[in-house]
Protein backbone atom coordinates (compact mmCIF):
# COMPACT_ATOMS: atom_id res chain seq x y z
CA UNK A 1 0.00 0.00 0.00
CA UNK A 2 0.56 3.21 -0.78
CA UNK A 3 2.77 4.93 2.14
CA UNK A 4 2.05 8.80 1.06
CA UNK A 5 -0.54 10.84 3.01
CA UNK A 6 -2.75 13.95 2.46
CA UNK A 7 -0.58 16.56 4.06
CA UNK A 8 -1.88 20.41 5.15
CA UNK A 9 0.67 22.81 3.35
CA UNK A 10 0.78 26.72 5.32
CA UNK A 11 2.03 29.78 4.35
CA UNK A 12 2.87 28.28 0.73
CA UNK A 13 2.33 32.15 -0.39
CA UNK A 14 -0.34 34.96 -1.50
CA UNK A 15 -2.94 33.88 -0.37
CA UNK A 16 -5.78 36.90 0.17
CA UNK A 17 -9.30 34.59 0.50
CA UNK A 18 -7.39 32.61 3.22
CA UNK A 19 -7.91 29.53 1.51
CA UNK A 20 -6.06 25.96 2.95
CA UNK A 21 -3.55 23.66 1.01
CA UNK A 22 -3.67 19.89 1.25
CA UNK A 23 -0.95 18.10 -0.53
CA UNK A 24 -0.65 14.80 -2.21
CA UNK A 25 2.89 13.38 -3.45
CA UNK A 26 3.25 9.71 -4.22
CA UNK A 27 5.66 7.55 -3.27
CA UNK A 28 6.84 6.99 -7.14
CA UNK A 29 6.60 11.16 -8.21
CA UNK A 30 9.54 11.12 -11.00
CA UNK A 31 12.26 13.63 -11.16
CA UNK A 32 9.82 16.72 -12.46
CA UNK A 33 6.45 15.40 -11.85
CA UNK A 34 3.23 16.76 -13.38
CA UNK A 35 0.74 18.99 -11.10
CA UNK A 36 -3.14 18.29 -10.93
CA UNK A 37 -5.02 21.04 -8.76
CA UNK A 38 -8.27 18.82 -7.41
CA UNK A 39 -11.07 21.96 -6.56
CA UNK A 40 -14.13 20.81 -4.50
CA UNK A 41 -17.95 21.88 -4.80
CA UNK A 42 -19.88 23.75 -2.44
CA UNK A 43 -19.91 22.34 1.47
CA UNK A 44 -16.63 20.68 0.17
CA UNK A 45 -13.11 20.40 1.85
CA UNK A 46 -9.93 19.85 -0.01
CA UNK A 47 -9.61 16.93 2.42
CA UNK A 48 -13.10 15.39 1.44
CA UNK A 49 -12.49 15.57 -2.33
CA UNK A 50 -9.05 13.44 -1.34
CA UNK A 51 -11.04 10.93 0.13
CA UNK A 52 -14.36 10.95 -2.39
CA UNK A 53 -12.80 11.17 -5.96
CA UNK A 54 -10.38 8.89 -7.87
CA UNK A 55 -7.70 11.38 -8.29
CA UNK A 56 -5.23 10.44 -5.63
CA UNK A 57 -5.16 6.68 -6.82
CA UNK A 58 -4.56 7.63 -10.38
CA UNK A 59 -1.76 9.72 -8.92
CA UNK A 60 -0.20 6.51 -7.19
CA UNK A 61 -0.65 5.10 -10.55
CA UNK A 62 1.20 7.82 -12.96
CA UNK A 63 3.12 9.56 -10.28
CA UNK A 64 1.97 13.16 -10.58
CA UNK A 65 1.11 15.83 -7.59
CA UNK A 66 -2.65 16.81 -6.40
CA UNK A 67 -3.10 20.06 -5.04
CA UNK A 68 -6.19 20.26 -3.25
CA UNK A 69 -7.48 23.61 -1.99
CA UNK A 70 -10.26 23.89 0.78
CA UNK A 71 -12.41 27.21 0.55
CA UNK A 72 -13.21 28.79 4.39
CA UNK A 73 -15.68 31.54 3.83
CA UNK A 74 -19.41 30.37 4.66
CA UNK A 75 -20.63 27.87 2.48
CA UNK A 76 -17.24 26.54 1.27
CA UNK A 77 -18.25 27.54 -2.24
CA UNK A 78 -14.75 29.25 -4.41
CA UNK A 79 -15.69 32.67 -5.84
CA UNK A 80 -15.98 32.60 -9.63
CA UNK A 81 -18.43 35.99 -9.37
CA UNK A 82 -16.58 38.85 -7.91
CA UNK A 83 -14.20 41.14 -10.49
CA UNK A 84 -11.55 40.00 -8.43
CA UNK A 85 -11.81 36.69 -8.91
CA UNK A 86 -12.52 36.95 -12.44
CA UNK A 87 -9.20 38.67 -13.65
CA UNK A 88 -5.46 37.81 -13.93
CA UNK A 89 -4.00 38.47 -10.25
CA UNK A 90 -6.95 40.18 -9.24
CA UNK A 91 -7.34 39.42 -5.63
CA UNK A 92 -9.63 36.59 -4.33
CA UNK A 93 -9.51 32.79 -4.70
CA UNK A 94 -7.74 32.37 -7.79
CA UNK A 95 -4.83 34.34 -6.87
CA UNK A 96 -4.58 31.68 -3.50
CA UNK A 97 -4.60 28.82 -6.02
CA UNK A 98 -1.80 29.93 -8.75
CA UNK A 99 0.20 30.86 -5.34
CA UNK A 100 -0.42 26.41 -4.44
CA UNK A 101 0.70 25.85 -7.42
CA UNK A 102 4.02 28.10 -7.84
CA UNK A 103 4.66 26.31 -4.34
CA UNK A 104 4.75 23.08 -5.66
CA UNK A 105 6.92 23.81 -8.36
CA UNK A 106 9.72 25.77 -6.50
CA UNK A 107 9.72 22.63 -3.28
CA UNK A 108 8.79 19.39 -5.44
CA UNK A 109 10.80 20.48 -8.81
CA UNK A 110 7.29 20.53 -10.34
CA UNK A 111 7.17 20.47 -14.14
CA UNK A 112 5.59 23.93 -15.23
CA UNK A 113 4.69 23.01 -18.43
CA UNK A 114 2.63 20.15 -17.30
CA UNK A 115 0.06 21.78 -14.86
CA UNK A 116 -3.63 21.32 -14.95
CA UNK A 117 -7.20 21.60 -13.17
CA UNK A 118 -10.11 20.01 -12.53
CA UNK A 119 -12.94 20.55 -10.32
CA UNK A 120 -17.07 19.46 -9.85
CA UNK A 121 -19.97 22.29 -9.11
CA UNK A 122 -18.04 24.81 -7.75
CA UNK A 123 -14.79 23.31 -8.28
CA UNK A 124 -15.49 23.07 -12.15
CA UNK A 125 -16.63 26.76 -12.32
CA UNK A 126 -13.36 27.56 -10.90
CA UNK A 127 -11.92 25.56 -13.04
CA UNK A 128 -13.10 27.56 -16.10
CA UNK A 129 -11.56 30.82 -13.71
CA UNK A 130 -8.28 29.26 -13.98
CA UNK A 131 -7.82 28.68 -17.09
CA UNK A 132 -9.13 31.68 -17.75
CA UNK A 133 -6.89 33.86 -15.57
CA UNK A 134 -3.71 31.90 -16.02
CA UNK A 135 -3.52 30.23 -19.87
CA UNK A 136 0.10 30.80 -19.39
CA UNK A 137 -0.09 28.32 -15.93
CA UNK A 138 -2.74 25.77 -16.93
CA UNK A 139 -2.23 23.42 -19.90
CA UNK A 140 -5.04 22.00 -19.39
CA UNK A 141 -8.76 21.44 -17.76
CA UNK A 142 -11.61 19.04 -16.77
CA UNK A 143 -14.89 20.81 -15.36
CA UNK A 144 -17.36 18.42 -14.15
CA UNK A 145 -20.66 19.90 -13.78
CA UNK A 146 -19.59 23.80 -14.09
CA UNK A 147 -20.72 27.08 -15.81
CA UNK A 148 -18.50 29.47 -18.22
CA UNK A 149 -15.64 31.98 -17.19
CA UNK A 150 -17.46 34.71 -15.97
CA UNK A 151 -20.94 33.52 -15.89
CA UNK A 152 -21.13 33.66 -12.40
CA UNK A 153 -20.19 37.22 -12.47
CA UNK A 154 -22.18 39.75 -10.31
CA UNK A 155 -21.75 42.98 -8.26
CA UNK A 156 -23.88 41.74 -4.89
CA UNK A 157 -21.76 39.98 -3.29
CA UNK A 158 -23.68 36.88 -2.64
CA UNK A 159 -21.34 34.61 -4.55
CA UNK A 160 -24.57 33.59 -6.61
CA UNK A 161 -25.92 33.75 -10.29
CA UNK A 162 -29.91 32.44 -10.32
CA UNK A 163 -30.01 33.23 -14.14
CA UNK A 164 -26.25 31.22 -14.82
CA UNK A 165 -27.22 28.48 -12.22
CA UNK A 166 -30.65 27.83 -14.31
CA UNK A 167 -29.26 28.16 -17.76
CA UNK A 168 -30.58 31.11 -18.74
CA UNK A 169 -27.77 33.40 -19.86
CA UNK A 170 -27.18 32.45 -23.77
CA UNK A 171 -24.55 34.52 -25.18
CA UNK A 172 -22.61 33.84 -28.95
CA UNK A 173 -19.82 31.54 -29.02
CA UNK A 174 -17.67 35.09 -29.62
CA UNK A 175 -19.20 36.60 -26.69
CA UNK A 176 -18.24 33.92 -24.28
CA UNK A 177 -14.74 33.91 -26.13
CA UNK A 178 -13.71 37.92 -25.41
CA UNK A 179 -14.75 37.40 -21.83
CA UNK A 180 -11.92 34.37 -21.36
CA UNK A 181 -10.09 36.51 -22.68
CA UNK A 182 -10.78 39.65 -20.90
CA UNK A 183 -9.35 38.07 -17.74
CA UNK A 184 -5.65 38.17 -19.19
CA UNK A 185 -5.85 40.92 -21.63
CA UNK A 186 -2.81 41.47 -24.45
CA UNK A 187 -2.35 37.48 -23.92
CA UNK A 188 -1.38 36.24 -27.22
CA UNK A 189 0.06 32.43 -26.57
CA UNK A 190 -1.51 28.91 -26.62
CA UNK A 191 -4.61 28.64 -25.09
CA UNK A 192 -5.36 25.53 -22.73
CA UNK A 193 -7.34 22.63 -23.44
CA UNK A 194 -10.75 21.87 -22.16
CA UNK A 195 -12.91 18.97 -21.31
CA UNK A 196 -16.24 19.74 -20.51
CA UNK A 197 -18.24 17.20 -18.79
CA UNK A 198 -22.29 17.56 -17.72
CA UNK A 199 -25.29 15.58 -16.83
CA UNK A 200 -28.68 15.75 -18.80
CA UNK A 201 -30.59 16.23 -15.64
CA UNK A 202 -28.71 18.88 -13.79
CA UNK A 203 -30.96 20.58 -11.43
CA UNK A 204 -28.17 22.59 -9.49
CA UNK A 205 -25.97 24.11 -12.38
CA UNK A 206 -28.46 23.31 -15.56
CA UNK A 207 -27.60 21.79 -18.62
CA UNK A 208 -27.92 24.80 -20.64
CA UNK A 209 -24.46 25.43 -19.25
CA UNK A 210 -22.79 22.76 -21.07
CA UNK A 211 -23.20 23.93 -24.42
CA UNK A 212 -22.11 27.84 -23.54
CA UNK A 213 -19.11 26.11 -22.22
CA UNK A 214 -18.59 24.46 -25.24
CA UNK A 215 -19.30 27.36 -27.08
CA UNK A 216 -16.78 29.37 -25.25
CA UNK A 217 -14.09 27.17 -25.27
CA UNK A 218 -14.32 26.59 -28.82
CA UNK A 219 -14.27 30.16 -29.71
CA UNK A 220 -11.21 30.45 -27.52
CA UNK A 221 -9.14 28.07 -29.62
CA UNK A 222 -10.93 29.69 -32.59
CA UNK A 223 -12.69 26.10 -33.90
CA UNK A 224 -15.61 25.52 -35.28
CA UNK A 225 -18.93 24.21 -33.06
CA UNK A 226 -19.53 21.56 -35.21
CA UNK A 227 -17.64 18.52 -33.70
CA UNK A 228 -14.55 16.72 -35.43
CA UNK A 229 -15.79 13.65 -34.20
CA UNK A 230 -18.89 11.98 -32.14
CA UNK A 231 -19.18 8.88 -30.33
CA UNK A 232 -20.36 7.16 -27.24
CA UNK A 233 -17.23 5.84 -25.18
CA UNK A 234 -19.84 3.77 -22.97
CA UNK A 235 -23.59 3.79 -23.11
CA UNK A 236 -25.49 6.55 -21.86
CA UNK A 237 -22.43 8.95 -22.54
CA UNK A 238 -22.16 11.13 -25.89
CA UNK A 239 -18.80 12.27 -26.45
CA UNK A 240 -17.90 15.44 -28.89
CA UNK A 241 -14.64 16.83 -30.11
CA UNK A 242 -13.22 20.04 -31.92
CA UNK A 243 -10.55 20.58 -33.09
CA UNK A 244 -9.13 17.14 -33.65
CA UNK A 245 -9.91 13.48 -32.79
CA UNK A 246 -7.51 11.90 -30.32
CA UNK A 247 -7.32 12.26 -26.85
CA UNK A 248 -6.00 15.36 -26.21
CA UNK A 249 -7.72 17.38 -28.59
CA UNK A 250 -8.40 21.38 -28.29
CA UNK A 251 -12.29 20.89 -26.53
CA UNK A 252 -14.01 17.55 -25.73
CA UNK A 253 -17.30 17.47 -24.34
CA UNK A 254 -19.04 14.68 -22.37
CA UNK A 255 -22.93 14.68 -22.09
CA UNK A 256 -24.25 11.99 -19.49
CA UNK A 257 -27.51 10.77 -19.86
CA UNK A 258 -29.67 11.09 -17.10
CA UNK A 259 -27.21 12.39 -14.83
CA UNK A 260 -27.71 15.13 -12.46
CA UNK A 261 -25.31 17.32 -10.07
CA UNK A 262 -23.01 14.07 -9.22
CA UNK A 263 -19.93 14.23 -11.20
CA UNK A 264 -17.56 12.92 -11.48
CA UNK A 265 -18.58 9.30 -11.22
CA UNK A 266 -17.01 6.17 -11.27
CA UNK A 267 -14.16 6.17 -14.31
CA UNK A 268 -14.23 9.55 -15.27
CA UNK A 269 -11.31 11.08 -13.56
CA UNK A 270 -9.41 8.07 -15.09
CA UNK A 271 -10.77 9.75 -18.39
CA UNK A 272 -10.05 13.01 -17.63
CA UNK A 273 -5.97 12.06 -16.70
CA UNK A 274 -5.99 10.45 -20.42
CA UNK A 275 -6.81 13.67 -21.65
CA UNK A 276 -4.51 15.57 -19.84
CA UNK A 277 -1.98 12.84 -21.04
CA UNK A 278 -0.67 11.97 -17.31
CA UNK A 279 -1.08 8.56 -18.23
CA UNK A 280 1.60 8.55 -20.64
CA UNK A 281 -0.21 8.93 -23.81
CA UNK A 282 1.05 12.10 -24.67
CA UNK A 283 4.28 12.92 -26.33
CA UNK A 284 6.94 14.26 -23.81
CA UNK A 285 9.62 17.06 -24.35
CA UNK A 286 12.04 17.13 -26.72
CA UNK A 287 15.10 15.34 -24.77
CA UNK A 288 18.01 17.18 -26.22
CA UNK A 289 16.92 20.19 -27.27
CA UNK A 290 19.37 22.82 -29.18
CA UNK A 291 21.08 24.71 -26.42
CA UNK A 292 21.13 27.73 -28.60
CA UNK A 293 18.82 27.83 -31.47
CA UNK A 294 19.03 30.97 -34.22
CA UNK A 295 16.49 32.83 -34.54
CA UNK A 296 13.86 31.61 -37.11
CA UNK A 297 11.27 34.40 -37.43
CA UNK A 298 9.41 32.83 -39.95
CA UNK A 299 9.43 29.52 -39.91
CA UNK A 300 5.96 28.10 -39.58
CA UNK A 301 3.72 24.23 -40.21
CA UNK A 302 -0.18 24.49 -41.30
CA UNK A 303 -2.70 21.94 -40.73
CA UNK A 304 -5.69 22.15 -42.25
CA UNK A 305 -9.06 20.32 -41.64
CA UNK A 306 -12.13 20.01 -44.02
CA UNK A 307 -16.00 19.23 -42.69
CA UNK A 308 -17.66 18.78 -45.81
CA UNK A 309 -21.55 18.46 -46.82
CA UNK A 310 -23.75 18.76 -50.05
CA UNK A 311 -22.89 22.70 -51.29
CA UNK A 312 -20.83 23.42 -47.84
CA UNK A 313 -17.87 23.49 -45.61
CA UNK A 314 -15.45 24.01 -42.83
CA UNK A 315 -12.24 24.25 -42.65
CA UNK A 316 -10.14 24.41 -39.09
CA UNK A 317 -6.67 25.56 -39.76
CA UNK A 318 -3.68 25.31 -36.51
CA UNK A 319 -1.18 28.08 -37.45
CA UNK A 320 1.93 26.79 -35.70
CA UNK A 321 5.00 29.01 -34.85
CA UNK A 322 8.42 26.75 -35.39
CA UNK A 323 10.71 29.28 -34.98
CA UNK A 324 12.57 30.80 -31.81
CA UNK A 325 11.30 34.80 -32.40
CA UNK A 326 7.21 35.63 -32.24
CA UNK A 327 5.36 36.17 -35.20
CA UNK A 328 3.81 39.57 -34.50
CA UNK A 329 0.81 40.65 -36.79
CA UNK A 330 0.82 37.42 -38.88
CA UNK A 331 -0.79 37.30 -42.21
CA UNK A 332 -1.77 33.44 -43.42
CA UNK A 333 -1.78 33.37 -47.82
CA UNK A 334 -3.21 30.29 -49.24
CA UNK A 335 -5.52 29.64 -52.50
CA UNK A 336 -8.58 28.14 -52.32
CA UNK A 337 -9.38 25.63 -54.80
CA UNK A 338 -12.19 26.81 -57.84
CA UNK A 339 -15.30 27.13 -56.86
CA UNK A 340 -14.87 27.78 -52.68
CA UNK A 341 -16.05 30.68 -51.42
CA UNK A 342 -15.51 31.75 -47.61
CA UNK A 343 -19.32 32.59 -46.22
CA UNK A 344 -18.17 33.40 -42.50
CA UNK A 345 -14.78 33.10 -40.30
CA UNK A 346 -13.52 32.86 -37.22
CA UNK A 347 -10.15 33.75 -35.34
CA UNK A 348 -8.93 35.84 -38.24
CA UNK A 349 -10.42 38.06 -40.71
CA UNK A 350 -10.36 37.09 -44.19
CA UNK A 351 -9.92 39.23 -47.70
CA UNK A 352 -11.20 38.25 -50.29
CA UNK A 353 -13.67 35.50 -50.20
CA UNK A 354 -12.30 33.37 -52.76
CA UNK A 355 -9.22 32.87 -55.05
CA UNK A 356 -5.87 34.21 -53.32
CA UNK A 357 -7.18 34.81 -50.06
CA UNK A 358 -4.79 36.08 -46.94
CA UNK A 359 -6.42 35.78 -43.36
CA UNK A 360 -4.75 38.80 -40.94
CA UNK A 361 -4.93 38.01 -37.00
CA UNK A 362 -7.23 39.81 -34.97
CA UNK A 363 -5.75 41.70 -31.60
CA UNK A 364 -6.10 38.94 -29.21
CA UNK A 365 -4.11 36.52 -31.48
CA UNK A 366 -1.97 38.75 -33.59
CA UNK A 367 1.33 37.34 -32.32
CA UNK A 368 2.19 33.56 -31.79
CA UNK A 369 4.70 32.91 -29.75
CA UNK A 370 7.70 30.73 -30.59
CA UNK A 371 6.46 27.78 -30.39
CA UNK A 372 2.93 28.61 -30.02
CA UNK A 373 -0.42 27.34 -32.20
CA UNK A 374 -3.68 29.33 -32.77
CA UNK A 375 -6.64 27.74 -34.44
CA UNK A 376 -8.63 29.59 -37.05
CA UNK A 377 -10.95 28.50 -39.76
CA UNK A 378 -14.17 29.11 -41.67
CA UNK A 379 -16.89 28.16 -43.43
CA UNK A 380 -17.64 28.25 -47.01
CA UNK A 381 -19.65 27.14 -50.51
CA UNK A 382 -17.99 24.98 -53.07
CA UNK A 383 -19.21 23.96 -56.26
CA UNK A 384 -17.83 19.90 -55.56
CA UNK A 385 -14.02 20.93 -55.07
CA UNK A 386 -13.88 20.75 -51.43
CA UNK A 387 -9.56 20.40 -51.06
CA UNK A 388 -7.61 22.39 -49.55
CA UNK A 389 -4.84 24.80 -50.77
CA UNK A 390 -1.52 23.37 -51.89
CA UNK A 391 0.89 25.66 -49.77
CA UNK A 392 0.78 28.54 -47.05
CA UNK A 393 2.77 31.29 -46.73
CA UNK A 394 3.33 32.85 -42.84
CA UNK A 395 3.69 36.66 -43.22
CA UNK A 396 5.82 35.87 -46.93
CA UNK A 397 7.74 32.56 -45.56
CA UNK A 398 6.64 29.50 -46.76
CA UNK A 399 5.17 26.85 -44.52
CA UNK A 400 5.67 23.30 -43.91
CA UNK A 401 2.38 21.23 -43.89
CA UNK A 402 1.02 18.89 -41.66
Amino acid sequence: APAAQLTEVTNFGDNPSNLRMHLYVPDNVPENPAVLVAVHYCTGTGPGFFSGTEFASLADRHGFIVVYPSATRSGQCFDVSSAQALERDGGSDPVGIRSMVRHVEQHHNADPDRIYATGASSGAMMTNVLLGNYPDVFQAGAAFAGVPHSCFANNDGSGWNSACAGGTVDRTPQQWGDLARAAYPGYSGERPRMQIWHGTNDDTLRYPNFTEQIDQWTNVHGLSRTPDSTDTPQSGWTRTRYGGTGDQTPVEAISIQGAGHNLPQSGMAARAVTFFGLDGTQPGPDPDPDPDPEPQPGACRVSWTTNSWNTGLTATITVTNTGTAPATDWSLAFTLPPGQTITSGWGAGYSPGSGAVTAKGLDYNSTIAPGASIRIGFQASHTGDTGKPAAFTLSGTTCSTA
